[in-house]
């Protein structure tokens, strides 16, 4: 079983975070983009980018819309 101390957690919660500000900035730039075209612009571990979309979407912050041949996203 792994465990993680509340040290690693809240650093891995500030990653997210700081993750998170990241994307939002990249979109408050770029407006909509395909989730592909942003993980490959930015400087993040895929795990982070995730976490940090997953993040804005909990916060409301971002919108989805499902394409044929791929998913974008924009702030709202």
């Amino acid at each position: 079983m792994f465990t993680s101390s509340k040290k690693e957690q809240k650093d891995t919660q500030s990653q997210i975070i700081e993750s998170a500000g990241k994307i939002y900035n990249y979109l408050s730039d770029k407006g909509e983009v395909t989730i592909n075209k942003l993980r490959k612009d930015m400087d993040l571990d895929d795990n982070f980018t995730y976490m940090g979309l997953g993040w804005l979407s909990r916060e409301d912050k971002i919108s989805y819309t499902q394409k044929p041949k791929s998913v974008t996203v924009k702030l709202v």
